[in-house]
């Protein structure tokens, strides 16, 4: 009688070369949202308009998503250990100049520095879990990695919070030094040292400028639509379209490209990557939705709503990890669809809120959507890097941190259009507080049921994913000896 398949255990050198990753993702998650919340602090010491102090999010949100593919292939030439933890030096020490910034000028200019440093953490994390563990490992430590994330991204506003209130702004980024420095340290310790994957290759400086171009465009052009700026913003749109048409041909044309485009022919690989994109839409439409909801129909204090909030990420925390675990013994398929059905339940429970909603039922649908959230990014991570050869993972694992961003992106700029096609010309006038929030029903209701198209997409998407076997129910891939 054959003998039932046992889950792998990590051993203790492997558990902690996924916490010095994790370290990475922490800080990565936690400064993604810790200085949305000082923005206001920082326009008031250097006496700066809101339009000019928006660009300490938007230049690193830029230098970051557009640097994840020349990073993550850096790290192939040069070697995972060294480029990732110069990224931790670099973020740290970016950090450092944030704090210390004199003017509004310099703190951007270091903000961009700190982003350099962000992109290569970010877009390293993956591809290291998948070269220094075994396959069989691969989505418990991912579940690990993306529990990080979530953990830095939903203490962002509370730790930012306090900080500023305590202190200052400037403690928002000193807070990232003891944590780089501890991360640095142990990674020069434990991570191992390998072999670069293509020590001969050489970084596609054109597609890098390309993809620069394309991304940073995509963003202003997203951010400026919907805004007194529609006509740059639809501008911005049409040049960044043009710029990504060439950076395919570019690809197509480049002998060592960022993103090798053979590997989206692909069934799996191609509709991976886009479900991936799809549920961050979702989550990151929601957020962005929801404090709008709180505040304006339900009269709730912003600093109550920012606690309301936190269901959604405590229920991505408290699943990933599990999900990650469980995807090893029986393949991703099955998480992922289950996890993108749990989402659709929870948004078609979140179009239905009104006025008399109690703010129970409203944590229990932001609890459902992140839970399911959780359940699926864990083994979609996992899935993605599993479709490509080892030559690859890398630029794989800087595609799905770029897939990432560019789903918080566009999900951010699609739910406000939506929101604000639903509610008419109403919700521009929010700014003035002339609204009456009941009246605003239809447009969170829109706002909600666009995301839970999305979840649909992706269950769909799914669906004509062909089923693998599970990794860890196989002889795999194993990791090299340390």
């Amino acid at each position: 009688m054959a003998e039932p398949v046992s889950q792998p255990k990590m051993t203790t050198k492997e558990l902690m070369i996924v916490i010095v990753i994790a370290l990475g993702s922490f800080m990565a998650g936690l400064d993604a949202t810790i200085v949305n919340i000082a923005l206001p602090a920082i326009a008031k010491s250097f006496e700066v308009s809101t339009v000019m102090v928006s660009w300490v999010l938007n230049a690193y949100l830029i230098i970051l998503v557009s640097l994840l593919l020349a990073a993550s292939r850096l790290g192939d030439m040069k070697g995972y250990r060294n480029i990732f933890l110069g990224g931790f030096a670099l973020f740290t020490l970016g950090s450092a100049l944030c704090g210390l910034s004199p003017t509004i000028d310099t703190l951007i200019l270091a903000r961009m520095v700190q982003a350099v440093g962000g992109a290569v953490i970010s877009a390293l994390g993956a591809v290291m879990v998948t070269s220094y563990l075994s396959s069989s490992l691969r989505g418990q430590a991912l579940g690990l990695v993306a529990m990080f994330t979530m953990l830095g991204a939903a203490l962002g506003p509370v730790v930012g919070g306090f900080l500023t209130s305590a202190f200052s702004w400037q403690y928002i980024f000193f807070v990232n030094l003891p944590v780089g420095i501890v991360a640095i340290l142990l990674g020069m310790k434990i991570l191992p040292q390998r072999d670069p994957v293509t020590p001969t290759a050489k970084l596609d400086i054109p597609g890098v400028m390309l993809v620069f171009v394309a991304l940073s465009t995509l963003i202003v052009g997203l951010t400026s639509v919907q805004g007194s700026n529609a006509m740059l913003g639809m501008i911005a749109l049409v040049i960044s379209a043009i710029f990504w048409v060439l950076f395919i041909v570019q690809e197509r044309r480049s002998g060592a490209p960022l993103v090798n485009l053979n590997l989206f022919t692909s069934r799996g690989y191609s509709l991976q990557n886009v479900n991936v994109m799809l549920i961050q839409m979702a989550m990151a439409g929601v957020m962005v939705i929801m404090p709008f909801y709180l505040e304006l129909v339900k009269k709730i204090p912003t600093d109550n709503a920012g606690t309301i909030l936190l269901a959604l990420p405590i229920g991505m925390i408290l699943t990933a990890p599990l999900a990650g675990k469980i995807s090893d013994v029986i393949g991703t398929k099955k998480p992922i669809i289950t996890g993108f059905i749990i989402c659709t339940v929870a948004l078609a429970l979140l179009s239905t809120l009104s006025a008399r909603t109690s703010v129970g039922h409203i944590g229990i649908y932001l609890f459902l959507l992140g839970a399911g959230t959780g359940i699926a990014f864990s083994p979609l991570n996992s899935a993605v890097m599993g479709e490509c050869p080892a030559k690859d993972r890398g630029s794989t694992s800087g595609l799905v941190k770029m897939m990432t961003n560019l789903g918080s992106s566009l999900g951010v700029a699609f739910v406000m259009l939506v929101a604000t096609i639903a509610a008419g010309p109403k919700l521009a006038e929010y700014s003035a507080h002339t609204l009456e929030g009941a009246g605003l029903a239809s447009a969170f209701d829109a706002a909600f049921l666009f995301c839970m198209v999305l979840e649909i997409i992706g269950i769909i998407l799914m669906l004509a994913v062909a089923e693998k076997e599970p990794s860890g129910s196989g002889d795999g891939e194993v990791a090299m000896g340390f």
